[in-house]
């Protein structure tokens, strides 16, 4: 009886190294995408303000209407996994 406890508190340790071992390989990559996610919304407002540069503005006319400038929002990451 003491071999089946000895057994399943090993067994029950090596089920815990292995969930340590993958919950640190998943906070190595939440860290890199965290961070891929950030270069590419700095380069996304780079590039959006290189193409707002380099667009010609649109001629005056008295029947345009006014358009509203888009704001830049937060998005979540969590909102990106539904």
């Amino acid at each position: 009886m003491l071999t089946v406890q000895w057994l399943l508190t090993g067994a029950a340790l090596l089920v815990a190294l292995a969930a340590l071992v993958k919950a640190r390989r998943l906070a190595k990559r939440l860290e890199r995408l965290t961070e891929s996610y950030w270069e590419l919304r700095y380069e996304h407002g780079q590039l959006r303000a290189r193409v707002t540069r380099l667009e010609p503005a649109p001629p005056a006319s008295g029947s345009e209407v006014p358009q509203t400038s888009g704001t830049t929002a937060f998005v979540p990451l969590s909102s990106l996994r539904r």
